[in-house]
């Protein structure tokens, strides 16, 4: 018995041990395009070469399409990286508009990946504002609400459910967490495909 608890206790403990191993993997952010696709794995050109990336059997591919301020309403979920600004307000660095079925995504504000800059995920609250120099939105999220300025030649573009078809050779594509393997290839349980040219 107190053998079969010891190699309980092991087994247990090698689990453990596992779960943090793969919890405290770090991942990286890839961008670039697609090269080519076989099945799930994608060969990928990016700024580091070429790089191999496989995604899991529950990836999620996600459509990057072109839109603009007129494409935001009241209660729009999105989200925007921006650099604050000294009177509070949060100048954007490109805004990307969630589907319906995304509602919620990382909501909050949090420090990005650019030196210095924010992530601002929410709901609009209010019309949108519009002028010569840009617009500004109100962003209310769990915790507070932001205001983030958007000058006029800052990218704007909408998240919609993606499917393998838009895996295509030369599109352009954008992970913000993959994983990196021992042999240097890439593991990713979503990736952002840009439709028509788009660049996410």
């Amino acid at each position: 018995m107190t053998t079969m608890k010891i190699a309980l206790a092991g087994v247990l403990l090698a689990a453990s041990c596992t779960i943090a191993s793969a919890q405290s993997a770090p991942t990286v952010r890839v961008r670039g395009t697609i090269e080519k696709v076989d099945g799930n794995v994608l060969t990928l050109k990016t700024n580091d070469g070429e790089q191999k990336l496989t995604l899991t059997g529950s990836a999620q591919v996600v459509a990057v399409v072109k839109a603009s301020m007129a494409d935001i309403k009241e209660n729009t979920f999105l989200g925007s990286a921006a650099m604050p600004q000294p009177d509070g307000t949060q100048k954007a660095l490109e805004v990307h508009i969630f589907p319906e079925a995304m509602r919620g995504t990382g909501e909050g504000h949090r420090p990005f990946t650019t030196p210095g800059s924010t992530m601002t995920n929410g709901t609009t609250a209010g019309a949108t504002v519009t002028g010569i120099d840009g617009g500004s939105i109100k962003v209310k999220y769990k915790d507070g609400e932001k205001t983030i300025v958007v000058p006029p030649n800052v990218p704007i573009v909408r998240y919609e459910i993606g499917t393998a078809a838009d895996l295509k050779i030369g599109a352009a594509f954008s992970i913000t967490a993959a994983t990196k393997k021992p042999d240097g290839a890439l593991e990713a349980a979503r990736i952002n495909v840009g439709r028509d040219g788009t660049v996410p």
